[in-house]
């Protein structure tokens, strides 16, 4: 089975036009992925490509356009390659050896600092010459740096090994792990997702799963309409039960008060996210006015059906809940939309396709122009009664919820 995108380690080659990015890039996965020109601008859109990188495992490496294009269009280019640092894990910053180091090395890099990205300097062509000055400047800066030329497989050799010693494996909550013990039973209810192939279960359900066996507790798979059964059958007592947050109003029913209840998508927004940032935001909706701007923003792009979740149920639900009409926007892909500030509310899918540093990176962005985030699970949760229950395994959770509902009433 291949390596979801949301657990690769994820490399970006950096760097102005014509530094040798694509030749570095193809070379460095020993393929002719992408397109190379003496011509400046060749690259236009960042390229994708997954591979295994020993001793990191599973990686997908990101070649992008120059970072000093020119021109209406070449700024949209260059943004486009800003934007897709976010996505980074590991930065290679490519630079001519026998070049200068400039503006848009310098931009580069406060970028990477900012973002707390780890990266090396790879002095490209030294075939063609080498600038000791800008050497010499590297070492000043004690940056990780190579000299070398795609023609010489033993420099890129030298990059590869060096990239994996830099690389750090990114922190990453459990997503249910540190809840349960071994022995214990955990029963997922996991309602028959349309949108998922045949077959197949959504993402978090298979993490979860996987996480049950890793820590020896004993998951117990089971349907929404088949759980008052499931509970009956068991002679344990399950230590938590975790539900799609569709399916809540049923499964709540159903399970008894002192039995702790989470949904999915709680549990992924901890794990792939900020969950007390993104339980915060359910402060704002209250306040939402008629007529104000929703931002819908899923991480994937994936077929929509009749009744999908972000185009028709959450609309529905939001504005029943408020007894309000909003002008809501859905966005799909990898970054948000471009007029972000215009929106009063953002809510989030649960980013399981993206990993924890992309889904960080969006939080941030919304909390830097000051909008209230929410996901998917945290919302459906609320706006069905299933709050602060769903936040039972979490304490520090609970409490903020509570203090959100206090300062409501007051």
């Amino acid at each position: 089975m291949k390596t979801p995108e949301a657990y690769r380690t994820h490399i970006i080659f950096i760097g102005r036009r014509n530094a040798g990015k694509s030749s570095l890039f193809n070379a460095f996965i020993g393929s002719q992925v992408a397109i190379v020109s003496d011509h400046p601008g060749t690259t236009t859109d960042p390229v994708y490509k997954s591979m295994e990188l020993l001793p990191i495992g599973p990686v997908t490496l990101i070649d992008t356009a120059g970072t000093d294009d020119e021109g209406q269009l070449g700024q949209l280019r260059s943004s486009k390659t800003f934007s897709t640092l976010h996505k980074a894990d590991i930065a290679c910053l490519v630079i001519e050896a026998n070049g200068m180091w400039t503006e848009y090395e310098e931009s580069i890099v406060d970028e990477l600092k900012a973002l707390e990205i780890p990266f090396i300097v790879s002095l490209s062509k030294y075939d063609l010459g080498v600038n000791e000055g800008l050497v010499e400047f590297i070492k000043s800066k004690k940056y990780e740096y190579r000299v070398l030329s795609v023609s010489d497989e033993g420099s890129i050799d030298g990059l590869r090994v060096a990239i994996a010693s830099i690389a750090k494996k990114p922190y990453e909550p459990p997503l249910i792990e540190d809840l349960i013990d071994g022995g214990d039973f955990v029963v997922l209810v996991v309602p028959i997702d349309l949108e998922a192939p045949k077959g197949r279960l959504i993402v978090p359900q298979v993490e979860a799963i996987r996480e049950c066996l890793d820590a020896e507790a004993i998951p117990v798979v089971t349907k929404e309409r088949e759980l008052r059964w499931t509970l009956e059958g068991l002679k344990n007592k399950p230590k938590l039960v975790v539900t799609d947050s569709q399916a809540i109003m049923k499964v709540m029913a159903d399970v008894p008060e002192d039995l702790p209840l989470t949904t999915f998508s709680v549990l992924e927004a901890r794990h792939k996210g900020d969950l007390i940032e993104l339980v915060k935001g359910l402060s704002a909706i209250n306040n939402l006015k008629d007529g104000e701007d929703i931002l819908i923003s899923e991480a994937c792009d994936h077929r929509t059906l009749a009744d999908d979740i972000a185009r028709v149920k959450i609309p529905r639900w939001l504005e029943n809940f408020t007894g309000k009409k909003f002008n809501f926007e859905i966005h799909s892909g990898r970054e948000y939309p471009q007029d972000l500030q215009k929106y009063k509310l953002i809510i989030h899918c649960g980013g399981c396709v993206i990993t924890r540093q992309m889904m960080i990176e969006r939080i941030k962005q919304a909390k830097a122009l000051g909008i209230p985030i929410v996901n998917y699970g945290v919302i459906i949760s609320y706006m069905h009664g299933a709050t602060p229950r769903v936040f039972e395994p979490f304490p520090e959770v609970k409490m903020i919820f509570s203090e959100i509902e206090n300062a409501q009433r007051t």
